[in-house]
């Protein structure tokens, strides 16, 4: 089945088994809103690290019942994360998802060498789904948190990471655009460089789950007019599933124009560990919460 909204993500775990969800420091409204909504969807059990009577007072704030909840005490960030991924570890939960806790002490915990979430040499990147109503089909892209200047070797794991979301997301033969801000290949513009070769490396053979195009701007990527007025016929333009972002800094405002000016809806995770890292901000909306953990919850499946 390929989904066309977020909300079809629903229809894809409906009927699987429950996955055991572990929020950490979940004492925040959103984080237990979301958590206790997709509850009741029957796609988590949950777990809530964190101080009990923060906890039971957003509960009773929320009208949710706490008891719902497995609660595992905790008097500070580093505790609640400490305790979080030694469950992960333990086998006692099945993904992990941020709640009021700073990235920087989350992610921290997820690469603590003593609970292995994250095998030796494994690249942890970012990957975000959103569903825009201006644009006629979902996008995948990278990397908008985490790397803040990939190298080529990092983009190509990153480009097999979306590939795989994409393609669990229902999308047969995902088409990949490298973004960079023209598709001529400039030798000083070092995303048009990259995107030059892992082009290439794709009509090799390097990419087969899916289609591989590069450089090119993103309205190419995103808009047929455009990519007939500049004259590319690559089968990418205008119909990417996915986008390849050169850096952080394009990554990030591409999320944040989508998400405060286009009403998009998103779901993200952090991918390459053993288990799915649900990493939403903290100013993040419940429903952006609820779609990341479902969305978790699909490929933990």
């Amino acid at each position: 089945m390929k989904i066309k909204i977020l909300a079809d993500l629903f229809l894809l775990v409906k009927g699987k088994a429950r996955q055991k969800m572990v929020v950490v420091n979940g004492i925040d409204t959103h984080s237990i809103e979301a958590a206790e909504e997709a509850r009741k969807l029957g796609v988590v059990d949950v777990i809530l690290t964190g101080d009990p009577a923060q906890i039971e007072a957003t509960c009773k704030k929320l009208g949710v019942e706490a008891s719902a909840f497995k609660v595992v005490a905790a008097d500070t960030e580093e505790s609640a994360a400490h305790e979080a991924v030694k469950m992960i570890h333990e086998g006692a939960a099945d993904f992990i998802m941020k709640g009021l806790i700073s990235t920087d002490k989350y992610m921290r915990a997820i690469l603590n060498k003593e609970f292995g979430l994250v095998e030796p040499g494994a690249l942890l990147t970012h990957v975000t789904v959103i569903e825009n109503p201006a644009y006629h089909k979902l996008l995948t892209v990278s990397d908008v948190a985490i790397i803040p200047y990939p190298n080529l070797k990092q983009k190509q794991i990153m480009i097999r990471y979306l590939m795989q979301v994409a393609i669990k997301l229902g999308v047969e033969c995902p088409k990949l655009a490298l973004i960079a801000p023209t598709e001529q290949i400039i030798e000083s513009i070092p995303a048009c460089v990259d995107a030059a070769q892992l082009t290439k490396m794709a009509s090799e053979g390097a990419f087969p789950e899916g289609i591989v195009d590069g450089p090119m701007a993103l309205d190419v990527a995103l808009d047929k007019e455009s990519a007939q007025i500049k004259n590319i016929e690559a089968k990418t333009a205008g119909d990417a599933d996915c986008l390849l972002f050169p850096n952080i800094d394009a990554g990030n405002v591409f999320y944040k124009v989508n998400s405060k000016f286009c009403y998009a809806k998103q779901a993200a995770l952090v991918y390459g560990a053993k288990v799915p890292v649900v990493l939403s901000s903290r100013g993040d909306s419940s429903e952006t919460k609820l779609n990341s953990i479902v969305l978790a919850a699909l490929m933990s499946h």
